[in-house]
């Protein structure tokens, strides 16, 4: 495949998305998010969002509701995760993209934030993306009970114009992921 695609690439919601479509965006390797070492469970998202170059998936994003309890309240946030961009064309605004219309998916979805965890090398790509960083202790729930999130946690306001003022700020208090992470 051509690593320097001429035409725009645009992102297109999936109606599917397997461990096949993965492997065809970043190879079949153990660990394609860098994620092995933590030990974390993990869930499968329920929506989909990708690229095409011609006939190859080249970048996605997934989308999940996933409940949380923040200061003791219970709410829902929609989750983010496995983003991921084809190896031979990062750096050409695939993330930006396929985050784009996801996130444009997940402001239907009801929940007014959106959140994602990440390796510390990807902090500064999300920044730029217009993702905030969370910076206290996320916990998450694993088979044995919950424990503290070992990746950086991300969020990013769902809601626009009015209803989205009082989704600009995270909410003050211990956060608790009520479900595995996404």
């Amino acid at each position: 495949m051509d690593d320097h695609p001429s035409e725009p690439l645009t992102a297109v919601r999936l109606t599917a998305y397997g461990r096949d479509d993965q492997n065809e965006i970043l190879g079949d390797g153990a660990d394609p998010f860098g994620v092995a070492e933590t030990g974390l469970t993990w869930l499968p998202k329920q929506e989909h969002f990708g690229v095409r170059a011609g006939s190859r998936l080249v970048a996605h994003a997934g989308l999940l509701r996933v409940p949380v309890s923040v200061g003791g309240t219970e709410a829902e946030v929609v989750g983010v995760g496995g983003v991921a961009v084809a190896p031979g064309l990062r750096g050409r605004g695939l993330a930006r993209t396929v985050l784009t219309a996801a996130l444009a998916h997940a402001r239907t979805m009801g929940p007014r934030q959106a959140l994602l965890f990440c390796r510390p090398p990807l902090v500064a790509l999300y920044e730029r993306l217009g993702w905030l960083t969370l910076d206290q202790e996320v916990y998450v729930q694993q088979p044995r009970g919950p424990v503290v999130m070992p990746l950086r946690t991300m969020w990013t306001p769902l809601g626009t114009g009015t209803e989205g003022a009082a989704a600009r700020e995270w909410p003050l208090g211990e956060v608790r992921l009520l479900s595995y992470p996404m």
